[in-house]
């Protein structure tokens, strides 16, 4: 039985009572019962079937990687060019196109009026690169001692979504602002997009608390060490911050110096990581909201949420219970002031929402939804503290621009 049908049997047993009326007798109710039961496990059955379909097809697309990004790396400092420890066939197509990103010199040099001094590190290990987490781990942690990773000023722990990418965005950033002197690390746990991830966060999270982990042991006792970074967007901030439950004070013991999480998903898990950083972290939905000056201590956690994002929206107490972001008045921005809250209804729309959160256009970039390429090139160097004049920004947002609009015509090379 296909899916479709399935739900039909599911649908046509459940309002059974409703087409024919009156109360059903004993034997009426135990046939119904059984269609019920048969109708709702032959659904789940087909669903079950068709996932595990799309997924062994979204994985083949995962491993395939792009002819645009197929030529590897010709620098050292990135993996999978020379000396690299993982092989570069194994990174699959996120982790080619994050690799081959790197930040050209002459982009440097245009947006900061300074060549950089050195070519920056990217490291990336693929889901196929090794066969468990713990391996791919102390992979990523070879090649980041390999490279000269702890050397540099600064070292972004990026944690990508469940298809492994990886936003270049604010590595881009870094490379720019830094000259080069910067370190980007991501590892990856699977190769399907986040919305057929989610049984995946558990072993995300493992994945990201031993490269944590790792790092911090590398950089015990050292006399000099960078600046560790943290970063995660959508699904990726879920699970870093499930990598770090005890919020700030895993922080201060592994020695963060700063973390941005950008949409995360909403949720009780949301909700408890808020308040377990409530004293050390601020939220904003755009650029605008940046305090200035900055308060006394500098925050040293950034949320960055649209107000209008679905998918930071989207939690199961929609369903029987008013969220305060249609409670209050004014509304935040993109929430519609004519959208009321329905009991179960309100939940199906945002549900829904969710799947048209993100309407990209390369070098289109918008604040809205569950896009925040707009927002990332202001958001970026106030959360890690860096310095940038209004004309560096202005240069900066036209290079960030510049550089998606390359991506994408490498991404649809034949």
């Amino acid at each position: 039985m296909c899916l479709a049908s399935g739900g039909a049997a599911f649908f046509a047993a459940g309002s059974a009572g409703l087409r024919n009326g009156g109360m059903p007798t004993a034997t009426q109710r135990v046939r119904r019962t059984a269609m019920v039961t048969a109708g709702g496990a032959a659904a789940f059955g087909a669903f079950k079937v068709a996932k595990s379909q799309a997924s062994r097809r979204l994985e083949g697309g995962g491993r395939a990687i792009e002819p645009g990004f197929s030529t590897p790396p010709h620098w050292e400092t990135v993996s999978g060019g020379p000396g690299s420890l993982v092989d570069f066939a194994t990174v699959g197509r996120e982790g080619a196109r994050f690799l081959g990103s790197s930040v050209p010199a002459e982009v440097v040099e245009q947006v900061t009026g300074t060549s950089p001094g050195m070519p920056a590190v990217r490291v990336f290990v693929g889901y196929d690169s090794a066969p468990t987490p713990e391996e791919r781990v102390d992979l990523a942690l070879a090649e980041l001692r390999r490279t000269g990773a702890y050397d540099r000023s600064t070292l972004l722990i990026g944690a990508p979504a469940g298809s492994g990418y990886a936003n270049p965005t604010p590595v881009d950033v870094l490379e720019i602002l830094l000259h080069g002197d910067t370190a980007a690390v991501a590892v990856g746990y699977g190769l399907l997009p986040s919305f057929l991830s989610l049984d995946r966060v558990a072993l995300a999270a493992r994945t990201q608390s031993l490269l944590i982990e790792g790092i911090a042991a590398d950089l015990a006792g050292r006399h000099r060490r960078p600046r560790l970074l943290l970063y995660g967007e959508s699904l990726g901030a879920r699970v870093q911050q499930a990598a770090i439950q005890a919020g700030t004070a895993d922080l201060d013991r592994i020695g963060v110096d700063a973390a941005l999480w950008v949409g995360t998903p909403g949720g009780p898990e949301s909700v408890a990581f808020h308040a377990a950083t409530a004293g050390e972290s601020i939220t904003i939905d755009r650029p605008e909201q940046i305090p200035s000056p900055l308060p006394s201590p500098r925050p040293r956690v950034w949320f960055l949420e649209h107000d209008g994002d679905p998918v930071v929206r989207f939690e199961p107490t929609v369903a029987y219970r008013q969220p305060p972001w249609l409670a209050q008045r004014p509304r935040g921005r993109n929430v519609p002031d004519a959208m009321l809250w329905s009991p179960g209804i309100t939940w199906a729309q945002v549900m829904i929402d969710t799947l048209f959160a993100t309407n990209v256009k390369p070098g289109n970039f918008e604040s809205r939804g569950h896009d925040y390429r707009a927002d990332l090139g202001a958001v970026v160097p106030a959360a890690y503290g860096l310095s940038v004049d209004e004309g560096t920004a202005l240069r900066l947002e036209d290079a960030l621009r510049s550089l998606e609009i390359k991506r994408a015509r490498r991404v649809g090379e034949a």
